[in-house]
């Protein structure tokens, strides 16, 4: 049984030193499970039999594997999507990304971290701070403020 702990210790740590170049807490569970068992057996040497060895087994793996989801369900609560609608965006500011030219769609305004096609009544530069007036479909219609 000794070198059966000693395999499963190295097992072990070769997969919690793995989790640290993939992240994602996927193979930290079954390393966990093997670091633990390895150390178990050492600790046991002979005298460890087969029934309890599958009992450890059991109880590090139920363990591991509560913790983990516990764990998840602490750190990732879920949240639902937040959408944006363009009419949501009337009366907003925002910053001209790509000219705009009127009658034409080829303009560019960010509102808040979102990127839309928009139209003026006039050109308006790249930088220049603007107010949405109404929406079109899913494109906006601004102005520049002054």
């Amino acid at each position: 049984m000794f070198w059966l702990g000693v395999a499963l210790v190295i097992i072990g740590l070769l997969l919690l030193l793995a989790e640290v170049h993939v992240p994602g807490f996927f193979i930290a569970v079954p390393g966990t499970i093997l670091l633990i068992l390895g150390i178990a057996f050492l600790l046991m040497g002979e005298n460890l039999d087969i029934t309890l060895a599958l009992v450890l087994m059991f109880i590090s793996a139920f363990g591991a594997t509560a913790f983990t989801l516990w764990f998840y369900r602490t750190i990732g609560k879920p949240e639902p999507p937040t959408t944006t609608t363009p009419d949501q965006l009337v009366g907003k500011t925002g910053i001209v990304t790509a000219k705009i030219i009127p009658g034409t769609l080829k303009g560019k305004v960010r509102v808040d971290s979102e990127i839309w096609s928009a139209t003026a009544d006039e050109e308006i530069d790249v930088g220049k701070k603007v107010i949405v007036k109404k929406a079109e479909g899913v494109h906006l219609v601004v102005e520049e403020v002054s």
